[in-house]
């Protein structure tokens, strides 16, 4: 069986490289939850929700990508932290407004809870979306 990290790390990769649930929930638990006191994510509250969301900013920034700052586990408390860089462009269709050719490289970081049987339980996603918003043309 992976460890906590192993199974956060190939989370997170699958999430923030856009493959949706699908790759994403085998390391989850059904009913996982996610919360983010930022705008754009107010109304999700699933990690399966959250998936599909990070899936569907591929449309409208199909350069987009990570960068890994830092990854910690704290066994102690059953959690593991990615802090990241998230780049895009918004050269694709989608999104609020019509391609702006603007781009972000906006910080963040998730915490990601786990169960008892080592699946992740709660995702929480710390990050100043104005920013990025106003950056890319969005808001």
């Amino acid at each position: 069986m992976p460890t906590i990290t192993e199974s956060a790390h190939a989370f997170f990769d699958a999430c923030e490289t856009g493959k949706g649930w699908d790759a994403c929930a085998p390391y989850c638990a059904t009913d996982a939850t996610f919360s983010a006191q930022s705008e754009p994510l107010a109304k999700v509250e699933t990690v399966e929700h959250y998936c599909n969301w990070m899936k569907g900013l591929f449309g409208p920034m199909p350069d987009a990508r990570y960068e890994l700052k830092s990854f910690a586990t704290d066994a102690a408390r059953n959690n593991v932290a990615a802090f990241a860089t998230f780049h895009g462009t918004h050269t694709g269709d989608g999104g609020p407004v019509p391609a702006t050719g603007k781009s972000t490289a906006t910080d963040y970081v998730y915490v990601m809870q786990f169960d008892d049987a080592a699946k992740i339980s709660h995702v929480t996603k710390i990050w100043h979306s104005g920013l990025a918003l106003k950056e890319l043309g969005w808001g």
